[in-house]
């Protein structure tokens, strides 16, 4: 009698927590698409308000942003940070409803999620506090080493890193876990080509081919991660488990 209570109890129990990581996986992943939706409207924003810079120095970039700073840049800097955080919380709610054996994917696509969030989280946020004082206290000496709009800083660097490298490979490893048609069948798609994209655009900064880094990470990143996370609302909206398992 105890144990079919105790029997009992942990499949009410898996059925909770499956319906937790169904809820969290949906609006983490909602979050996600609306945070890819406002950085595409603040970059068209910017596009039609100012000229597009081109790196020179830093004296140029500083009366760049002098001329025409606005609240556009700082708004798509602070949605990416927020995708980096929703990303980490959809992939752990994918690894939640992801059968036994194919968990590993699913870690190791989480471990360079985590990467991803860090790096990028690290980048934005320095743009946002550190970087966006120094330049309002005219502190100046050195920034160039540090400014989103030097392609050639460290942090743009490590930016970088984050959305080609990590990026790239966190949706390689996940997509995997998709094998169904219909809705998974997109989810795995957008995955695959997203982590295509973002290592191509990798190997384009890397050897300073402009027009690819453009293509892969600003348009083809841009426009599969936006349908892997629509999709992936969709999944989970249905109870984001997995076909045939």
């Amino acid at each position: 009698m105890s144990k079919g209570v105790s029997m009992s109890d942990n499949t009410a129990t898996a059925g909770t927590a499956d319906r937790l990581a169904s809820k969290l996986g949906f609006w983490a992943a909602v979050t996600a698409s609306l945070t890819f939706v406002l950085y595409t409207i603040c970059f068209v924003a910017i596009l039609r308000t100012s000229p597009v810079f081109m790196w020179t120095t830093l004296a140029d970039y500083l009366a760049y942003t002098e001329a025409y700073g606005g609240p556009f840049q700082p708004l798509a800097q602070g949605a990416m940070i927020l995708f980096a955080l929703s990303f980490v919380v959809v992939l752990n709610a994918i690894h939640a409803r992801t059968s036994p054996e194919k968990r590993v994917l699913t870690r190791v696509a989480l471990s360079f999620g985590l990467l991803f969030a860090v790096a990028v989280s690290i980048h934005y946020f320095a743009q946002l506090s550190a970087v966006r004082l120094a330049i309002l206290e005219g502190h100046t000496e050195g920034l160039e080493h540090f400014v989103q709009g030097n392609p050639y800083s460290m942090l743009s660097a490590i930016n970088m890193l984050g959305w080609s490298v990590f990026l790239g490979l966190a949706s390689l490893f996940v997509a995997p876990i998709f094998s169904a048609g219909g809705v998974e069948g997109v989810v795995r798609l957008a995955l695959l080509l997203n982590g295509v994209f973002c290592l191509s655009g990798g190997i384009g900064y890397v050897f300073e081919i402009t027009w690819l880094v453009f293509v892969t990470t600003t348009l083809g990143m841009g426009g599969a991660v936006l349908v892997a996370m629509t999709a992936l609302s969709i999944w989970f909206g249905r109870g984001g488990r997995q076909g045939g398992t």
